[in-house]
């Protein structure tokens, strides 16, 4: 396959899988009123363990400003704890607290069971030949990180 004909499809794949997204998206009232972004990193915060202010700030493309605001609001509510590195004081790292993972979880829940309910009516010949194609796809990827 061509290089250009590979980066079209790629590039079609994440136009279909971002209108998917937008589709799994859990409104903010089953977000415990909390906003999106904020549940988003949260869950990220449980899967990828403890990650410092400036870090996650690149990742999700915000200030680190606003997010420090963000993260106020979840300290104070008892979803992440704050803690000073003590080699180098101007590191804070951001964790979830076991409240934070319990909210986490059901966040995922939630968004696992609109998976399961988006794909609910693929045969199951389709549902088995997606999961190899995703099995694929996620082993190249993970060669690539």
């Amino acid at each position: 396959m061509p290089r250009r004909e590979f980066v079209k499809l790629m590039e079609e794949n994440v136009i279909i899988l971002d209108r998917m997204a937008d589709r799994l998206r859990l409104d903010p009232a089953r977000l415990s009123g909390y906003p999106r972004n904020q549940m988003t990193v949260l869950v990220r915060l449980c899967n990828g363990g403890r990650a410092r202010l400036k870090d996650i700030a690149r990742r999700e493309g915000v200030s680190a400003p606003s997010l420090c605001a963000s993260f106020r609001k979840l300290e104070r509510d008892g979803l992440v704890q704050r803690i000073i590195d003590e080699n180098d004081r101007r590191n804070v790292w951001y964790s979830a607290t076991d409240s934070g993972r319990d909210l986490a979880n059901r966040i995922m829940d939630n968004f696992r069971g609109g998976i399961d309910t988006m794909f609910a009516n693929i045969t199951r010949a389709d549902e088995d030949d997606l999961a190899a194609a995703l099995k694929t796809i996620n082993s190249i990827l993970k060669k690539m990180e």
